[in-house]
């Protein structure tokens, strides 16, 4: 009995050292599949310690939990025959495992498969709209109907799709290029009409401006021109009554202020004897 048992631990040791372990452990995160052959027997979803037929046996592991998708951006055609670059997650799990095995053999199979099918009717729905919608309208639209679609087309593999969102949506290079040439041409354009709505405005208040200008001068014109009057007519007529009051004195006053501005300092004037301007010095 003995021997037996040592036999027995002898055996296991071996097939452990061979990689051919009678034992597997399913976690509590996993289920696994058994499968014989290359034909699935068994599915286990409880966690716990296991055994399995050496050689003949062997165990793929799929994930319960909540898993994350993110594929590579992806060039997408709008409706108005845009070009986007899409790049998208979503959120999946595994809820037939058997189902998945027989489809795909694996979980990364699995995942390629799903990335076409999001792929495929994230193309279809973005192909019904134009560009502006998807930038700032209907993208949580989208991504609810390409969700329910891609799920129905999932769960005939055992898998289904919580959640898909549009993490990026970029244009090509090229298209950035354009777009951005346009926006700066469209700027340029901009400008330019501030530029001549301000000259023209620059312009009508600089003639506003002229146009008062020439009113106050002509108005300050015609005042200084009113008082000028005015003080000469009033000059004019203290001349006037200083004359009648006293003719020969006014005729002196007159005389003395010539004098006064025509003989300043250091002036010569050569005049005749008979000259009127000297006729004050002529007089006794």
């Amino acid at each position: 009995m003995k021997n037996l048992i040592v036999g027995i631990l002898a055996v296991l040791v071996l097939l452990f050292v061979f990689g051919a372990s009678p034992l597997y452990v399913v976690d509590v995160t996993q289920s696994a599949i058994v499968v014989e052959l290359g034909k699935p027997v068994r599915t286990v979803t409880v966690p716990g310690l296991y055994v399995k037929t050496p050689f003949i046996q062997d165990v793929t592991y799929f994930d319960k939990r909540l898993l994350d998708y993110d594929s590579a951006p992806q060039d997408v055609i709008t409706q108005d025959k845009k070009t986007l670059v899409i790049d998208n997650f979503a959120k999946w799990r595994i809820t037939d495992p058997l189902k998945v095995y027989q489809a795909f053999q694996s979980q990364a199979g699995a995942l390629r498969r799903l990335d076409d099918i999001i792929y495929s009717e994230l193309r279809v729905e973005v192909g019904r709209h134009d560009l502006s919608e998807i930038v700032s309208q209907t993208r949580s639209d989208i991504m609810h109907i390409v969700t329910e679609r891609a799920n129905e087309k999932a769960s005939a593999y055992g898998i289904a799709i919580d959640d898909v969102r549009i993490k990026r949506a970029d244009l090509p290079e090229q298209n950035e290029k354009n777009v951005f040439a346009r926006m700066q041409a469209e700027r340029e354009r901009q400008a330019k009409q501030y530029r001549a709505e301000g000259d023209e405005e620059a312009q009508k208040i600089r003639s506003e401006a002229e146009r008062d200008r020439e009113i106050i001068l002509a108005e300050a014109y015609k005042a200084a021109e009113q008082l000028r009057g005015g003080g000469d007519a009033e000059a004019f007529r203290i001349y006037a009554n200083a004359y009648r009051q006293d003719p020969k004195f006014f005729e002196l006053t007159r005389y003395m202020e010539a004098y006064k501005k025509s003989l300043a300092k250091d002036t010569s004037v050569i005049l005749s004897l008979d000259s009127e301007f000297l006729r004050l010095f002529k007089q006794p």
